[in-house]
């Protein structure tokens, strides 16, 4: 049996300064155009040594690629925890649709973020679009969905989400983005075959808390 070795404290000052600057990064991708960043402005950001980012990164796209996965891998992994113990494929997906919409008021950062990158990450290896394909494909499967080809009805899911969360982080008034949210899955759903009457009950069903 292998035994586990603590990580040192020269590690664990790496592991910081690295945190530090994904979390600089994230901040940045809310308000700014990647482009428009420099390096010492991320590493003013993060409160870390200019020398220190090639320690981690080799350029600024690797720290926002690293940084848009986390905010993608977060996102993904609460909504599976929070659709766990629900039994419809269909209301799954809508819980998602409308609770990514939602993050305009409940985590403004990941919405700024998304609206604002997201496009390039639909068809991104892990994150938030593989979760998409594979919840879309359990509902064609139990037949609660007709979805057609898996990738064009996942770009419209994801385009659809990405307009609404444009005009919500533009606007986030709270009732007018639960508003947008639940009428965006209703209309997905409706889309994907379900009749009007229980497509908009699914769109409004109470929603899990974190």
């Amino acid at each position: 049996m292998t035994e586990s070795v603590a990580p040192s404290r020269l590690d664990r000052r790496k592991a910081r300064t690295r945190a530090a600057l994904v979390a600089a990064a994230r901040e940045l991708l809310a308000s700014r155009d990647p482009a428009e960043v420099s390096i010492q402005e991320i590493t003013d950001t993060a409160d870390v040594g200019f020398g220190s980012f090639y320690n981690h990164f080799e350029s600024k796209s690797e720290l926002f690629d690293a940084a848009m996965e986390e905010v993608l891998e977060e996102h993904g992994a609460l909504f599976d925890a929070l659709t766990a113990d629900m039994d419809d494929p269909a209301e799954v997906y809508a819980s998602s649709v409308r609770m990514t919409v939602r993050m305009a008021k409940t985590h403004p950062q990941i919405a700024k973020i998304i609206e604002r990158t997201g496009v390039t990450y639909l068809n991104a290896p892990n994150g938030l679009a593989p979760r998409a394909l594979r919840d879309l494909k359990r509902a064609s499967d139990a037949g609660r969905l007709d979805i057609g080809d898996p990738k064009v009805a996942l770009a419209a899911s994801g385009g659809a989400v990405l307009g609404v969360l444009s005009l919500t982080t533009s606007n986030p008034k709270p009732k007018a983005i639960d508003a947008a949210a639940d009428e965006l899955a209703s209309r997905l759903l409706r889309m994907f075959g379900l009749p009007d009457d229980e497509a908009r009950e699914i769109a409004s069903r109470p929603l899990p808390r974190p």
